[in-house]
């Protein structure tokens, strides 16, 4: 096979949002590589040294964001979306993950059930499992946010869920962005659970008919709203040849020259998949964190995949941590909510544009 090598990581931590109890089963999870290929015959952009069976996904994947006022922010704007697209009642989430979104819908007025094997509550409107034809569920319209990344095989689990759904409905896929990824050099969004990264033309060539794409969450998100019935096998071409720059990672030794030249404490808010990944390649470039700071109360007082660096929560934060400390916010979508939450105690930088 024809497949164009574009980046490649060793010794990745492979569940960013898997949290452990304890510094040392932290640093002992499974690591894998990132082979990241762009194949010719289609145009799309994965990992091929990508090994499913390093991911378990259980109880202890803590992924939720809706944590934080932004995020809630951003699932109010992809509700409008589905509102203006999808009129009628019935619809199905793949991926609900805690099933924050799925009640967002029932609260819209959707009949709206949800598919997850990490879900951990009693709705009646969740099925625990993985997503397959399987489980007899159909419906007007499929709503899939932040799963397709995750998929190894994504146009086949397109055409799984067309089959299920008798080859019929509309879809809503959420997805990072790579080309937002590639202008910002987003080191820290290469992460080994998304096996694909996908561009607008990737959906272009995947489906037949669109009725609406854009992006949402400040440009880091690609949406599309596609036509199930035309789905189609993408092919690829001189038009649909993609590269990383060539100083793609060097913000990774900008933000290790910030950490150096500061002589205080160290923390970075936000430890979910980019402050996993942002922790990584930290300490292979030699700086030690002290913490990670998170919002999320499941991940309070647990340790982060690989580093096996400590969460505490902002309050905590604010007691443990001297006034002036560094603090990297990994995104900078939250960084106003997360000055406001540190009471302008520390000094924040944006990992993300490496600004103070």
């Amino acid at each position: 096979m024809n497949r164009k090598e574009l980046l490649r990581i060793d010794g990745l931590p492979v569940l960013q949002n898997r949290v452990y109890p304890s510094a040392e089963s932290a640093r002992a999870s499974p690591r894998g590589t990132m082979d990241l290929v762009q194949d010719a015959a289609t145009g799309l952009v994965f990992n091929r040294a990508f090994d499913p069976g390093l991911l378990q996904y259980d109880a202890d994947y803590q992924n939720e964001q809706a944590c934080s006022s932004v995020f809630r922010s951003h699932l109010d704007d992809v509700l409008a979306i589905v509102a203006r697209n999808f009129v009628k009642p019935s619809l199905i989430e793949v991926g609900c993950g805690k099933g924050y979104f799925l009640r967002h819908l029932r609260d819209a007025g959707y009949d709206a059930k949800g598919v997850d094997p990490a879900y951990e509550g009693d709705s009646p409107h969740v099925v625990k499992a993985a997503f397959s034809p399987e489980l007899g569920l159909s419906a007007d319209a499929i709503v899939l946010r932040h799963v397709l990344e995750h998929i190894q095989d994504p146009v086949h689990f397109l055409s799984e869920i067309a089959r299920a759904n008798g080859g019929r409905g509309r879809i809503y896929i959420e997805v990072p962005c790579l080309a937002w990824i590639r202008t910002r050099r987003a080191w820290f969004d290469i992460f080994y659970e998304h096996v694909n990264y996908f561009r607008a033309d990737d959906f272009n060539r995947m489906f037949g008919r669109i009725d609406e794409m854009g992006h949402v969450f400040g440009g880091q998100y690609l949406y599309v709203v596609a036509d199930l019935a035309t789905l189609r096998q993408p092919a690829g071409g001189p038009d649909a040849e993609f590269d990383f720059p060539a100083d793609f990672m060097a913000g990774i030794w900008q933000c290790r020259d910030i950490a150096r030249a500061f002589t205080g404490n160290k923390a970075i808010w936000g430890a979910s998949s980019k402050g996993v990944i942002f922790m990584h390649h930290m300490a292979l470039a030699g700086v030690e964190v002290d913490l990670g700071i998170d919002i999320n109360p499941v991940k309070q007082g647990k340790f982060m995949a690989g580093t096996g660096g400590q969460i505490v929560s902002p309050a905590r934060a604010i007691e443990v941590l001297p006034a002036g400390s560094l603090v990297f916010v990994m995104n900078s979508n939250y960084f106003d909510e997360i000055a406001a939450q540190s009471a302008q105690r520390f000094r924040l930088v944006k990992a993300d544009n490496n600004e103070l």
